[in-house]
C-alpha cells in the first residue's frame, strides 16, 4: 500500500512576505513538517510548489533520503485563491493517482510530529477508514454574533475540567484512501477518523505575532525532549567554530581561513578516547575539505543547509539518541540542533541567540581555543559515567 504526501507550496504570501522560506529556528518554515514527514511510515513525500528555488534546495540537500521529491506546480493553481483540493487534483493527475493513499502536510504548521501523521495512516490502513484528520480540542466557549452562546449555558457554565470543550481542524494532516479521493474530490470524505492534536498546534500562523509564538513553543519543545547521555559524538560546524567566522578573498575567490592549532590536539584526544568527530557545515569549501582531511576527520558534511534533518538522519544510521551528541556551533542555522543534542556548547562570541539557548558557553573565542576547550568539558563530563 503505497502512502504519499504531498506538501503544497507557493511563492506569494500576503501575511508574511516569503514565508515558506523564512527561518523558523534556524530552518526554512516548510522543512520542520519535511522532516517529520522524511522520519514517519510514508513511502513519500512530495514538495509541490511553484517555487523553482526550493526544488533546487530540495534537489541539492536531500540526496540522503530517497522519500522526498519536489515537483513543479501550474502557476495558475498557485494563486491565493486557489483551492486546496484543486491542488490534491492537479497533483493526482501528474502522478496518475500512483499511490493508495494521499496525505495533505501542511507548511504553516511545524509542530506536526511524525508520531501524527503515523496516526493518521494507522486510521486507514489498520482501522479501515476512508479518511482522517487532525483535531485539537479546546475549551472555548463559542457565541453567535446576534449575542447568542454556541455551546454552554451562561446559567451554568461549566468549570473546565467538566467540559468536553470543542473538537477544532487545526489544519495539519489529511489522509484519504485513493478511492474516496476519486468519489469525492475531496481531502476528507466517507468513514472519518479524527487524530488528536495538543492544543498549542492549534495557532495558525497568519502574522509575525503568531510566528514568534510557534518558534517559541518549537524550541520548548525541542528542549523538553532533550536527555543526557554518554558523549559518543561531536558535531561541529565550522566557521564560527573552528574559524573566527572571517575569510579572505582574492579576485579568484577564496584565499584563506585561520585555524587554531591547539584545537586539532583536542579532537585527536576525543577520537582517542573513542569519541567520534563529525563536521557539519553549511559551506562547500575546498580550504575546509582540506583542513579536515589533514585532522583525519572522516564524517564531513559540506553544504548542508538542513543540518538539524540530516543530523537525524546521523542518529537513526548510528543507532544513538541526540542524548549522546554533543554538538557545538555558533549561529542561527545550529539553532534547532543547539536545542536538541545532549549537550550543546558555544564560543564565547557565538551569535546571542545561540547563546541564549546553548546548554554551556565556553571562555574562548571560535579560533582561539574554543574547541580545545569543549573538548576539556566533554572529557570531564564523560568522567562520570
Amino acid at each position: 500500500m503505497k502512502k504519499t504526501a504531498i506538501i503544497p507550496l507557493r511563492k506569494g504570501s500576503k501575511s508574511i512576505i516569503g514565508k515558506n522560506k523564512r527561518k523558523m529556528v534556524g530552518r526554512p518554515l516548510f522543512t520542520w513538517v519535511l522532516k517529520e514527514a522524511i522520519f514517519s511510515n510514508l513511502d513519500e513525500v512530495i514538495v509541490f510548489t511553484d517555487d523553482l528555488t526550493i526544488i533546487e534546495f530540495i534537489e541539492k540537500e536531500y540526496t540522503w533520503t530517497p522519500k522526498v521529491k519536489a515537483i513543479l506546480r501550474n502557476d495558475e493553481n498557485a494563486n491565493d485563491t486557489a483551492s486546496t483540493e484543486s491542488v490534491l487534483l492537479e497533483f493526482s493527475e501528474l502522478v496518475n493517482y500512483k499511490y493508495d493513499i494521499l496525505c495533505l502536510l501542511q507548511a504553516t504548521s511545524p509542530l506536526t510530529t511524525s508520531e501524527s501523521i503515523n496516526d493518521c495512516l494507522n486510521s486507514i490502513v489498520e482501522k479501515k477508514y476512508d479518511a482522517s484528520l487532525t483535531v485539537v480540542n479546546t475549551h472555548r466557549f463559542t457565541w453567535n454574533t446576534n449575542g447568542t452562546p454556541q455551546n454552554y449555558d451562561v446559567f451554568n457554565r461549566p468549570r473546565r475540567q467538566d467540559f468536553e470543550g470543542l473538537l477544532i481542524e487545526n489544519g495539519a494532516v489529511y489522509c484519504t484512501t485513493k478511492t474516496a479521493f476519486i468519489n469525492s474530490k475531496n481531502r476528507v470524505s466517507g468513514k472519518i477518523k479524527l487524530v488528536y492534536m495538543p492544543e498549542d498546534s492549534l495557532v495558525e500562523i497568519d502574522s509575525m505575532t503568531d510566528w514568534l509564538i510557534v518558534e517559541e513553543l518549537l524550541i520548548n519543545r525541542l528542549k523538553k525532549q532533550k536527555n543526557t547521555n554518554k558523549i559518543t559524538h561531536v558535531v561541529l560546524d565550522v566557521d564560527g567554530v573552528f574559524t573566527d567566522g572571517t575569510v579572505s578573498f582574492t579576485k579568484d575567490g577564496e584565499h584563506t581561513k585561520s585555524f587554531d592549532m591547539r584545537d586539532g590536539m583536542g579532537l585527536e584526544i576525543l577520537r582517542g578516547l573513542g569519541i567520534e568527530v563529525l563536521v557539519m557545515t553549511s559551506e562547500k569549501s575546498e580550504l575546509v575539505a582540506a583542513r579536515m582531511k589533514k585532522l583525519q576527520i572522516d564524517q564531513v558534511y559540506l553544504g548542508v543547509k538542513d543540518k538539524f534533518a540530516l543530523l537525524q538522519q546521523i542518529r537513526q544510521e548510528k543507532q544513538i539518541t541526540l542524548g549522546n551528541i554533543a554538538y557545538v556551533g555558533d549561529d542561527v542555522n545550529d539553532l534547532a540542533n543547539i536545542c536538541s543534542v545532549g549537550w550543546s556548547i558555544a564560543p564565547y562570541n557565538a551569535t546571542n541567540i545561540v547563546k541564549q539557548n546553548a546548554d554551556t558557553v565556553l571562555t574562548k573565542n571560535s579560533g582561539s581555543g574554543a574547541i580545545r576547550e569543549a573538548c576539556e568539558f566533554i572529557l570531564n563530563y564523560n568522567k562520570r559515567f
